[in-house]
């Protein structure tokens, strides 16, 4: 179920060519079960119609006090307390001044001002203005005030120039309220150390060793600590997949041993560590420095064995500290798994067979059981690799709280 269903999401549109990615934002928050009401300045109403803002939204698009006739007026109090949050996007520099000083001379800027709940702006403006002293002092002001902008990003613009000013997408701002409402108090200020993908070992510049991993475990628990309000660290082996979360550190590898030091440097100031990645076992004892060619029927390949990281980081574990491990089996499951929790001295294991199907590399779902120290077994059903990725952080935060 989306963290956005049954929120009250009050949505200001104002008058920059951006207000057409509107419709979208109210599409996607409905399809997310939330409750939108749309407020649009007088300006938004020459780039977007408030009718398919209220086609979309399921109510009225409202942009004046006073709706009827007969005096009835739409209650800028009210509003601001039925919201449950205000995305002003997008947000131009004109009402990003007028918010920021405190003048009210719309709905929507009376509706912020009324407003007790969480304000976020998208500002939308050309390059120059954008980097203006004027509106970034607003934009400074705005944010002590408490309120969260989500900052514009770099692209081509309407005028024809390309720098930064672009509105975020639709998906980048459902994304900030996501993570908002998301917050869980027992992460807050944590740090969280997440290992991801394969490591390749190289035989010489051309080929290597590796797995099937793709990452996308890993990236999803990074994902959930990130939108929870962790402080987030992913150490990642090569894969095509992009940073989860612009809020999330992410540190590039490529072997086990540059993953080994990469962790390792990162392990002593990490509260939570979670060790995903599928590690190289072996890697190659004198790479080549040239590709090697074919020449012989038969090629032989020493290989040694490389860091265990899980178990070097479990003999460092200091009080306090949770690791997270997982083990990948296909035989006698259970036994390894609770065999790996001890050898590795870990919190918990993750354990996944490549005997349940949708389950293991490169799907979208995986299906998991997960061993704590004590014994505590707790078998899940096969579930989205987000959907995963949530039930390991709610067992994490258990443990927080013990």
């Amino acid at each position: 179920m989306s963290v956005l269903k049954h929120k009250k999401i009050i949505v200001g549109v104002t008058g920059s060519i951006a207000a057409y990615k509107a419709a979208s934002l109210v599409r996607l928050l409905i399809k997310a079960g939330a409750e939108v009401q749309v407020l649009m300045t007088t300006a938004a109403q020459d780039f977007i119609t408030p009718l398919t803002l209220a086609t979309l939204s399921k109510r009225p698009a409202l942009s004046h006090f006073v709706k009827s006739e007969a005096g009835e007026w739409n209650n800028h109090v009210d509003l601001g307390l039925w919201a449950d949050a205000l995305l002003v996007a997008p947000a131009t520099a004109h009402t990003l001044a007028k918010c920021a000083n405190g003048l009210c001379d719309d709905l929507l800027t009376a509706v912020y001002l009324s407003a007790r709940c969480p304000v976020f702006f998208a500002p939308a403006m050309d390059l120059d203005m954008y980097q203006h002293g004027s509106t970034l002092q607003n934009l400074e002001k705005l944010t002590q005030y408490g309120n969260q902008i989500v900052e514009a990003q770099h692209g081509e613009l309407a005028s024809g120039l390309v720098g930064t000013g672009r509105m975020a997408e639709p998906e980048q701002l459902i994304t900030a309220l996501e993570r908002h409402f998301l917050q869980v108090a027992v992460l807050k200020n944590k740090k969280i150390l997440i290992t991801a993908g394969p490591t390749q070992e190289p035989i010489d510049p051309v080929r290597y060793i590796s797995n099937h991993s793709t990452g996308k475990m890993g990236y999803a628990i990074a994902r959930a600590f990130a939108m929870a309000g962790a402080d987030v660290t992913l150490v990642s082996g090569p894969t095509a997949l992009p940073t989860p979360d612009p809020a999330i550190k992410r540190i590039d590898v490529r072997s086990a041993q540059e993953m080994y030091q990469a962790t390792q440097a990162e392990f002593a100031t990490s509260d939570i560590v979670v060790l995903s990645a599928a590690v190289a076992d072996y890697t190659p004892t004198h790479p080549a420095d040239r590709k090697i060619k074919k020449k012989e029927t038969h090629f032989e390949l020493e290989l040694t064995k490389t860091v265990d990281i899980a178990a070097t980081l479990g003999q460092q574990k200091k009080a306090g500290q949770i690791t997270v491990g997982f083990a990948l089996e296909t035989n006698n499951e259970l036994e390894n798994a609770a065999g790996k929790l001890k050898s590795k001295n870990l919190d918990l294991v993750v354990l996944n067979s490549l005997n349940d199907k949708g389950a293991g590399f490169a799907h979208d779902t995986n299906k998991i059981t997960v061993i704590e120290a004590n014994g505590t077994l707790h078998r899940f059903e096969l579930k989205t690799k987000d959907e995963v990725a949530a039930d390991i952080m709610n067992l994490v935060i258990q443990h927080l709280k013990k």
